[in-house]
C-alpha cells in the first residue's frame, strides 16, 4: 500500500474559491481504480493550511492517478488560485503493517 501525506497552503482570501475545485478532484480521484482513500482537510488553527492524506493500492495506481485528466485540470486550477508550499511525502507499507 502507498500512503501519501502532506500539506499545501492557499492564500486565505482564495479558500472559498478553491474549495469547489478540491471537491471535484477528491470526487474524481476517489472513483479511480486503486484509490483506497483520498482527502483534503482545512486546518482548524491555521487558516490557509490544507492537509492531504491518500492511500493507494500500489505505485502503479498512483502513477495512473497523476496522468488522469482531472489532475491536469486541478494543476491549472490550483496555480490560478495561488496554491503554494506543497510539502508531500510518499510512503510504502505492507497492508497489515501498523505504523
Amino acid at each position: 500500500m502507498i500512503i501519501v501525506m502532506g500539506t499545501v497552503r492557499v492564500p486565505v482570501e482564495n479558500i472559498a474559491a478553491i474549495v469547489p475545485a478540491m471537491e471535484r478532484v477528491v470526487r474524481a480521484t476517489r472513483a479511480e481504480d486503486g484509490c483506497i482513500a483520498y482527502a483534503y482537510a482545512q486546518d482548524i488553527l491555521e487558516p490557509g493550511l490544507i492537509h492531504i492524506s491518500e492511500k493507494w493500492r500500489d505505485r502503479a495506481a498512483l502513477a495512473t492517478h497523476f496522468k488522469a485528466p482531472h489532475m491536469a485540470a486541478w494543476v491549472a486550477e490550483r496555480a490560478d488560485l495561488g496554491l503554494y508550499d506543497r510539502q508531500i511525502r510518499c510512503f510504502e507499507t505492507d497492508e497489515g503493517e501498523v505504523l
